[in-house]
């Protein structure tokens, strides 16, 4: 990304990727994912990132980020980290090589197949959010916190099956540049029947380990945009953390409804740009 050399640019860039960083933090934690449904689009259209050097800065702002949320979901016992190992180990088998199949895939092809992918998931989750029993209003005047829902206890074929999952994420994270959330979630939710108020941590400590491996052969490759992604990252850490704490506050139902909302608007930011609409 050029910054024409001005240092009123670079300082505007800095703040907005600072903002940016901020609002993809607390809708990762809060939803569980590393935020790169929100930061493609934006790298794309916001700071003219290249197809290639949108995906390697998205791969590197997730990894602090969702270990931000993750930490929080630990502390609040909003996750399942035995299968979070298991599906992050799973998925940095395979994230490196969706990187390498970026490498040689023209730009609008990775952008379309994030596009595909993302709108997917959004409609699983949309449709998952309509089915699952209503609970208490967001509204409520108390507004007290929910208690977590009890931990699961998963057998080695459970977890395979989990590896599996993360093994079909990772190759998708680093082809198109997401951390995998926007398939973990909903295939948890579909597969191992957790609820969302366990997903969402659960999927962030899947996403910081198999982003990893992807990420370094994109800053191999040097195509990471580090000043944008640290200040991105300086945003979402502190938001990850917020975004966590307010999951607690946010009825199973919203969360589900939220999560297709946002897939969605990624989904048709990444077309729309892809086709010239928006120049």
């Amino acid at each position: 990304m050029a910054y024409n050399g001005a240092m009123g640019s670079v300082i505007t860039t800095i703040i907005a990727a600072v903002a940016v960083g901020a609002i993809t933090g607390i809708i990762a934690g809060l939803l569980g994912v590393g935020g790169g449904t929100i930061l493609l689009p934006l790298f794309r259209l916001v700071f003219g990132m290249s197809a290639v050097g949108t995906t390697a800065t998205s791969l590197f702002t997730i990894i602090p980020t969702s270990l931000s949320g993750a930490f929080a979901h630990f502390r609040d016992k909003t996750c399942v980290p035995k299968l979070g190992i298991a599906l992050g180990l799973g998925g940095a088998c395979t994230s490196w090589i969706g990187v390498q199949l970026a490498q040689i895939s023209p730009s609008w092809a990775v952008m379309f197949a994030a596009a595909a992918a993302i709108a997917y998931s959004a409609t699983t989750m949309f449709r998952k959010a309509l089915a699952a029993p209503k609970t208490r209003s967001f509204n409520d005047k108390k507004r007290t916190p929910e208690p977590p829902p009890p931990q699961p206890h998963f057998e080695t074929r459970q977890l395979t099956q989990g590896a599996a999952i993360g093994a079909v994420a990772g190759l998708a994270s680093g082809y198109i540049g997401l951390g995998g959330g926007f398939l973990m979630v909903p295939m948890m939710l579909s597969f191992m029947h957790l609820p969302m108020k366990l997903t969402s941590g659960t999927s962030l400590i899947a996403i910081m380990i198999l982003a990893l491996p992807a990420t370094v052969v994109q800053c191999m490759l040097g195509n990471v945009d580090y000043l944008v992604g640290i200040a991105v990252a300086c945003g979402s850490i502190p938001g990850a953390l917020l975004g966590a704490r307010l999951m607690k506050y946010v009825p199973e139902r919203t969360l589900r409804f939220a999560f297709a909302f946002f897939l969605f608007i990624g989904a048709i930011m990444l077309v729309v740009k892809e086709f010239g609409v928006l120049g």
